[in-house]
């Protein structure tokens, strides 16, 4: 990982005495066997992640079942809690995670998922609501909505500001792709519309009070504020490359990021994440703007609170540590070493509980940071940020440290064990068949709230992607002012006019465009250090797919594991027509079995394994049930790796 050939382990041991220290060899071997830990983990999880997250879209998701096409469920939870509605702001970060991936990678599923959602956001936009309609845009700062895309009239925290500006900077990303590709006029007669009334709402109401990323607090939100100053700036730079132009974009901008700046408290060394309240302002929903408005072209600037900024690292450190004492599962663990990160300390919420999604951004942010540190080839250690760098490596010191210098690669190891740290606490926790949920209990791990979060699976893949050193393009681009803070703040804002989006589909053949010689043109995507070119063919959808089912299962001499389900392909849950899986792989340190069934693409399935014993007799593995859809792509083999739900 990160081109490094050894890590630094992390712990009880980075606080020992020199005599009581083990050796570098010793603690290289163990963060080498964490490192691998984490490997494992996300290889398996990585599909799963993906499959249940387009499991929560309508309509052709497993767990989305009559709910229209590009509609995203926060939760198929029904009750206990009911998240059976689709919000403005959990989807846009679900589809900003998607189109990062298409952008990538072309992928025929996901571009019509973002297609889908583009136009039933352009439908949501109309909905009259509580909020307000969108003739002087106030609707569209509601939260949320019936999955069938009716107003949702129930009390609530409204509005929510945060919803319109993530809208647009994940329309903006798939935008830069069909620009990127020739398609410039289906950016600018279908996307650009509707990301325009998101702009202008931004525009005219980012200085007026709403309820934060949590729906808790009323009044302003560093998630929030950070979220508009990104729109702004990358729909001002999309307006330019279509021929128009955003002048209230240029006009606010900047007044926005001179607010930003007001959530930074030196005194305290973090961000107070929300003005209003009554509560520390020690919150995750700062470490969430700071990655969701990564830059790496924009370094460590400290204005942006990119995720390797002084500040940002400051931040990081006083927000984990605020949840070390008081979860259960936490106990025990040393500063420098990763543990659970729920939303904020005072949460009482489900009796306030470590979150996946936070856990994961705590990793996601360090996975930023390094890699930038890498492509500048140093880390400066400020006074400002000195603290963090001394819990992981004790004998830190202030200073700029250039990639050939043995402190450097202290610090940059020992950083990267601790982002590790926190994939590792989220693979404990993670139930067995790879499903997560909202929260996991702070005293004993299990699992809590809304099952199968796609926001957790949006958060899991953008840390693996990271992990990877996969990041995506940057949004200030040539803009000079970005990071340009104002000498004077103003509460400005500009009014702006709203139009209906009105369109029932995208154009056909919107494929990456290729040659005369048939290969695509070069997708910009990043690399370890510099930005490379990957090649994409464009091709036809496979309408069959063979479907390899793995699963790890330790079984005694005479046993068979088999697999059954809802079709008939899977036996119609008659054990006697499952299917049998080879053990022909099978070692007492890899348990696995695997078979591979051929599938049509697109189809939902539900199964399970099951064990025939010796004598006939049957062991079914636990409930729940599995669900899988088979993507519908260029490639004609998927692969599906299960653990045996014990």
């Amino acid at each position: 990982m990160h081109g490094l050939t050894s890590l630094l382990l992390l712990g009880s041991y980075a606080f020992q005495t020199v005599l009581g220290r083990p050796s570098v060899s010793h603690l290289r071997r163990e963060g080498e066997i964490l490192k691998r830990d984490v490997d494992d983990f996300i290889s398996t999880e990585e599909p799963i992640a993906l499959e249940q997250l387009l499991c929560n879209i309508g309509s052709a998701g497993c767990n989305a079942g009559g709910v229209p096409d590009g509609i995203v469920l926060a939760s198929p939870s029904r009750s206990n809690p009911d998240y059976w509605y689709t919000w403005t702001r959990d989807a846009s970060l679900v589809f900003k995670a998607i189109v990062d991936r298409f952008a990538n990678s072309y992928d025929t599923t996901l571009q019509t998922e973002i297609e889908n959602w583009i136009v039933a956001q352009a439908r949501l936009q109309t909905v009259s609501n509580p909020s307000g309609g969108l003739s002087d845009g106030s609707g569209l700062g509601e939260p949320k909505y019936n999955v069938d895309t009716s107003a949702f009239t129930g009390a609530w925290g409204r509005p929510q500001r945060d919803g319109p500006a993530l809208r647009a900077i994940a329309m903006i990303g798939y935008s830069k792709w069909l620009i990127a590709n020739g398609y410039t006029s289906t950016a600018s007669s279908l996307v650009w519309p509707v990301i325009r009334n998101d702009l202008a709402y931004v525009s005219q109401y980012w200085n007026q009070s709403g309820f934060d990323l949590w729906e808790e607090v009323q009044g302003s939100s560093f998630f929030t504020v950070a979220s508009q100053h990104r729109a702004l700036v990358e729909g001002s730079a999309l307006a330019q490359s279509l021929g128009t132009s955003c002048s209230a974009c240029d006009n606010i901008a900047p007044q926005v990021l001179c607010f930003l700046q007001s959530f930074w408290s030196s005194s305290n060394g973090y961000v107070i994440s929300n003005f209003g309240g009554g509560r520390s302002g020690k919150d995750a929903n700062s470490i969430l703007g700071s990655i969701h408005t990564f830059d790496p072209d924009l370094a460590c600037d400290a204005a942006t609170f990119q995720p390797c900024s002084d500040r940002a690292l400051a931040n990081h450190k006083v927000v984990v540590d605020s949840f070390r004492s008081i979860y259960t599962i936490n106990s025990g663990i040393s500063a420098g070493t990763a543990v659970a990160v729920g939303r904020y300390p005072e949460d009482s919420y489900y009796n306030g509980n470590p979150w996946y999604l936070n856990t994961l951004a705590a990793a996601e942010q360090l996975y930023d940071a390094l890699y930038v540190w890498n492509a500048q080839g140093s880390i400066t250690v400020t006074s400002t940020s000195l603290n963090f760098f001394r819990a992981l490596y004790s004998s830190a010191t202030t200073g700029t440290f250039t990639s050939d210098s043995a402190t450097y690669s202290s610090l940059y190891n020992a950083v990267s064990a601790y982002a590790d740290g926190f994939v590792n606490v989220v693979s404990t926790y993670a139930q067995s068949n790879g499903s997560m949920a909202e929260q996991f209990d702070r005293n004993n791990g299990s699992p809590l709230s809304a099952r199968d979060l796609t926001w957790s699976y949006a958060a899991f893949l953008t840390a693996a992607a990271r992990r990877a050193n996969v990041v995506p393009e940057g949004w200030a681009g040539a803009d000079s002012t970005a990071t340009s803070v104002p000498g004077s703040c103003y509460a400005t804002s500009q009014g702006g006019s709203y139009s209906t989006a009105t369109f029932a589909s995208f154009p056909a053949g919107q494929t990456p465009i290729t040659t005369a010689t048939g290969t695509a043109t070069a997708t910009t995507t990043r690399a370890t250090t510099t930005r490379s070119s990957t090649t994409t063919t464009a091709c036809a959808t496979a309408t069959a797919v063979a479907v390899t089912f793995n699963v790890q299962k330790v079984t005694t001499w005479g046993q068979t594991v088999k697999v059954v389900g809802n079709i008939a392909a899977l036996g119609n849950w008659n054990t006697g027509s499952a299917i049998a899986l080879n053990a022909n792989q099978y070692t007492s340190s890899n348990p696995l079995w695997t078979t591979t069934i051929t599938l049509p693409a697109g189809q939902a399935i539900q199964y399970k394994y099951i064990v025939v014993n010796t004598d006939g007799s049957v062991t079914w593995e636990a409930d729940p049930n599995r669900s899988y859809t088979v993507a519908r792509s260029c490639s004609s083999t998927a692969t599906k790796s299960d653990t045996w739900q014990s």
